[in-house]
């Protein structure tokens, strides 16, 4: 498959997109400090670099975008219309490199919360319910 790279003006659109400190990760972030969990940002010794972890709890937090990472049903998971193809590919990279650090953390015994861009002003009793129990569970996701 020739992937066509995006355009000069969309790829500077894109390159303005923050990848820290959004305003999704302070509210959880919020939310943590309210719940007084300890945590440290933007992991990068465990798989995927989770934006919060605590490694001594085993719990890791990543505070996910609905249009990079393709929240599903979400509104905000679109797809460009131009160079269609190269968008899908990589989304497609994107959730597969998502699923391979969920899969890594959780076979290291960590708890792995997903907080979704869209819902992460409703993440402080999510996150207290999820985190409040120190066993793994599968189903322990804010990814609905």
């Amino acid at each position: 498959m020739n992937l066509v790279k995006p355009d000069a003006a969309r790829s500077a659109l894109m390159g303005r997109v923050r990848q820290k400190s959004t305003k999704a990760e302070l509210q959880v972030a919020t939310a943590l400090r309210t719940l007084a969990h300890a945590y440290r940002k933007n992991v990068r010794g465990l798989p995927g670099s989770p934006d919060f972890a605590n490694r001594t709890q085993r719990w890791a937090i990543f505070v996910n975008g609905c249009f990079w990472h393709r929240h599903t049903g979400c509104v905000r998971a679109t797809t460009p219309k131009a160079n269609r193809e190269f968008w899908m590919e990589k989304f497609a990279q994107n959730r597969a490199r998502d699923a391979d650090a969920i899969r890594k953390l959780r076979r290291a015994g960590f708890k792995v919360v997903i907080v979704w861009e869209c819902e992460a002003d409703k993440s402080v009793s999510r996150l207290s319910d999820v985190l409040k129990s120190r066993r793994p569970d599968v189903g322990d996701a804010v990814d609905h």
